[in-house]
């Protein structure tokens, strides 16, 4: 159900809705322009109908053709309003969220966010450094030319830092496929439309890159790619689910609050993701989430790495989703949980925007497919999570049992190989 229609249904449980993710979205002003809008479209139908019989009158009189000249020229101008307030509520439905899934937890922020399992954080028997000493000093992480070349919060990863990365992207994609996923390498620019269409604008405008001159923005993420493949198609049932997994680089003009994670590369404005989307049947989309929330703890999983997975409240949903879930990894320096991959079930809501549908027989009324996103990890925090869980005291790295294969059988990389 489109944003409109939702309002019109039932404003209350709009504005409930917008309460619950604690969201400002214009709701009296569209109601108000929809007010408007329907109001023109009756009087114009009303000036259209008197025109059509006065057509079927026969000769018009002088009186006639003089008002029918009055009745052409309220249409006119009845159709400048229209188009005015039209453009107006269609600009500010775009910033109405998602409905929110009944089984969605109450809460105000990531605090409320409700454990679904939690593993036991791994102990090293010694006090571990934290991922920017530790990777600095054993030559595979390089903060300060990062920044030199590119400004604050971007780094740079050398030697074997950089083919671990390398690696990691490689055999996660390698699991996707093996689940049935099809590959896609996406350009890392995109286009406004293919932004709306995700929802990634209007509200994330802030947070996106953007090349003015040819009008373009830099990819958040290979979502709105991987939603944006099918923009106003109709799928083939028979090809549902539509299973895509891309990496890309992301880049996001991230607004940290001062003090905050300032040192490492917890947050930056760069960064490396495999992304999961999957179109489906409406009926699937549960499982579906569920499947790619499994997929991420996969990752974490194989690379022996402690799991968190927790459900996501409604103020920390995010504008798409129905419904969501976090998988974290343990960072033992941070003393933190790591957020490597957020799933989401988006429902309908952006193939609405998108105008990707299917039809269940020939002939059939189209219908919109439920789209789901899960990344499948991002790599910074992963990569934070395997410096200070594989660690040993003399300094030197361990390399996961899992992506070994991807590094020619290297197990560990030792202090002086890369020496800065």
């Amino acid at each position: 159900m489109t944003p409109i229609q939702r309002i019109r249904d039932d404003p209350g449980k709009v504005r409930e809705m917008l309460a619950a993710r604690d969201f400002d979205a214009p709701l009296e002003r569209i109601l108000e322009l929809d007010k408007v809008v329907r109001e023109l479209k009756a009087r114009k139908e009303t000036l259209q109908a008197e025109r059509n019989k006065a057509s079927r009158g026969g000769p018009p009189s002088e009186a006639v053709k003089a008002r029918m000249r009055e009745v052409g020229d309220q249409v006119r101008t009845i159709d400048g309003e229209l188009a005015t307030a039209e453009s107006e509520l269609d600009e500010r439905l775009l910033w109405i969220p998602n409905e929110i899934h009944p089984k969605v937890p109450r809460g105000k922020d990531e605090h409320d966010n409700v454990v679904v399992r939690q593993d036991k954080p791994k102990t090293l028997g010694f006090e571990p450094k934290p991922h920017w000493e530790f990777g600095e000093r054993l030559g595979i992480l390089d903060i300060q030319r990062g920044t030199k070349l590119s400004g604050s919060r971007f780094y740079a990863l050398r030697g074997a830092g950089a083919a671990l990365q390398r690696a990691l992207i490689t055999w996660m994609i390698d699991l996707k496929i093996a689940e049935g996923f099809t590959e896609i390498y996406p350009p890392s620019v995109t286009k406004r439309e293919t932004l709306l269409g995700s929802a990634h604008l209007p509200h994330f405008d802030e947070n996106l890159y953007r090349d003015e001159d040819d009008d373009v923005w830099l990819v958040p993420t290979a979502e709105p790619q991987l939603v944006g493949l099918h923009r106003d198609e109709i799928l083939d049932l028979a090809t549902l689910p539509r299973r895509y997994v891309a990496f890309t680089p992301c880049y996001r003009r991230e607004h940290m609050s001062a003090g905050r994670d300032v040192r490492g590369i917890k947050r930056v404005h760069w960064f490396d993701k495999v992304e999961m989307v999957v179109h489906c049947l409406p009926e699937d989309s549960p499982k579906w989430l569920d499947r790619m929330t499994e997929l991420a703890v996969e990752v974490v999983e194989k690379l022996e790495l402690p799991v968190r997975v927790t459900e996501r409240c409604t103020g920390d949903l995010g504008f798409t989703a129905l419904r969501g879930f976090d998988v974290d990894a343990w960072g033992p320096a941070a003393n933190e949980w790591l957020e490597v991959s957020s799933a989401s079930n988006c429902g309908s809501f952006q193939a609405e925007r998108s105008n990707i549908r299917f039809r269940r027989e020939a002939g059939g009324k189209a219908e919109h497919v439920h789209i789901l996103n899960a990344s499948g990890v991002a790599l910074p925090r992963l990569m934070i999570a395997i410096l200070e869980n594989y660690q040993h005291e003399d300094g030197s790295l361990e390399i996961p049992k899992a992506v070994r294969p991807y590094l020619g059988g290297r197990d560990c990389v030792r202090v002086g190989e890369f020496s800065l």
